[in-house]
């Protein structure tokens, strides 16, 4: 019998290493878990995130109930990157974020954030490091669990149609139908945003992309 036998394979909870690699990186998406929410504009989030994965061929999303989130990963160019979607609900999105960035040792340097921005118009995405919530309750959640000086790739879903509408009501509807056609436009251009974050240095220049006019 060999001195060195072959153990199981056991899945470990422990954080990975990086020996080798220039960095981890944490892309989040933001949105709401279930049906009632598939398709409103405070999910956009959740679909960039899911486009990014399909087109960079990522590994299926895992429940990491211990995390708050469904996980992913992949290597991509010399950079390990982690994509999560909080199950925790919007409004408490930070919780999930910390409980993270904790795990894997990653810092708000190191994370960057895709969430659905009243304040921009349809059309358009911005990218910053930092600021205020703006009045969007998963950023404010972020910045109470983790602090403001993270990345975000904010896509614009306003202005609001009615102007009465209240804006929690607003964000919780789906796109128009016009909307609807662009939709695709927007998504191709936030996945080149979030495909030169991954493959460069993490790095988050603040610019702003007309992709549609309206």
């Amino acid at each position: 019998m060999s001195l060195f036998q072959k153990k199981p394979v056991i899945e470990s909870s422990a954080p990975f290493y990086t020996l080798g690699l220039g960095n981890t990186l944490l892309i989040v998406g933001l949105g709401n878990i279930g049906k009632n929410y598939v398709g409103t504009r405070h999910n956009i989030g959740f679909d960039a995130l899911d486009n990014f994965a399909k087109k960079q061929d990522f590994p299926d999303w895992i429940n990491k109930k211990d995390l708050k989130c469904e996980l992913t990963s992949h290597t991509l160019g010399n950079n390990k990157i982690i994509l999560i979607k909080p199950t925790t609900f919007m409004n408490v999105s930070g919780v999930a974020l910390h409980a993270v960035q904790h795990f894997y040792r990653i810092d708000n340097s190191k994370t960057l954030v895709v969430h659905d921005e009243l304040d921009i118009d349809f059309g358009s995405i911005r990218t910053r490091i930092g600021g205020k919530s703006a009045g969007h309750n998963g950023i404010k959640s972020l910045i109470e669990h983790c602090g403001e000086d993270f990345g975000r790739v904010r896509i614009g879903v306003g202005p609001k149609s009615p102007e009465k509408i209240a804006s929690e009501d607003f964000v919780l509807g789906k796109f128009s139908k016009e909307q609807k056609e662009n939709l695709k436009l927007l998504l191709q251009e936030t996945n080149s945003i979030l495909s030169e974050y991954a493959h460069g240095s993490g790095e988050l220049p603040a610019e702003t992309r007309q992709v549609v006019d309206f």
